[in-house]
């Protein structure tokens, strides 16, 4: 397993809070156990630092998970095809696929039992649902009317083929599987292309 240290970062005034959120993500990453001790360690700030910014390990938690669903939000903003619905669909897909092979720690982290007290983080709520937000709306620019079953539709096959990649269930499935990008392309235009209606 790597040692944390190796993750330690110089800290810079005035930019603890990312320092203390880029520092336990690389925790996250390495399997190490996180704490605040930890994150203070690994940043090279002292044992007090954290609570400048974080009550607890919790509150730290969160907020890695909030920076988490804004990039993931990020991506697939990146991912919008101008005015081609279709298109865009496919590439939140695909980007939701992309960030959660990229970081796949703090994806598990997202969507963690902390995500049912969202309403406790107030940005992790605001996060989480304005990643949410970037799909809704491309769905329903594409189906105006069961644009919120299509969003629903597309999450679910995005999460659930993100989760069986980070998993390694692909690699060992009995059939022959595209890369989880390709295939992730594929199943989002066959959603498109089967004319999705609301039940």
């Amino acid at each position: 397993m790597t040692d944390p240290q190796d993750f330690r970062a110089p800290y810079h005034h005035g930019d603890l809070r990312a320092a203390l959120l880029a520092a336990a993500e690389a925790l996250l990453a390495s399997g190490a156990t996180l704490s605040l001790r930890s994150v203070a360690k690994a940043a090279g700030v002292s044992h007090a630092a954290p609570y400048h910014h974080f009550a607890n390990l919790e509150a730290l938690l969160a907020a890695v998970a909030a920076r988490g669903f804004d990039d993931l939000a990020a991506a697939m903003r990146g991912a919008q095809q101008g005015g081609d619905t279709a298109a865009t669909l496919v590439g939140h897909c695909t980007a939701y696929v992309a960030f959660a092979l990229a970081r796949p720690a703090v994806f598990r982290l997202m969507f963690s039992p902390l995500l049912q007290r969202k309403a406790e983080h107030p940005a992790l709520q605001a996060a989480a649902d304005g990643s949410f937000q970037v799909l809704l709306q491309a769905a329903r620019a594409h189906v105006p009317e069961g644009g919120d079953a299509l969003a629903l539709a597309g999450w679910s096959l995005a999460h659930g083929l993100a989760s069986l990649a980070i998993d390694g269930a692909l690699s060992t499935a009995p059939v022959a599987v595209p890369s989880a990008h390709e295939l992730a392309a594929v199943l989002a235009a066959r959603l498109l292309k089967g004319g999705f209606s609301p039940a």
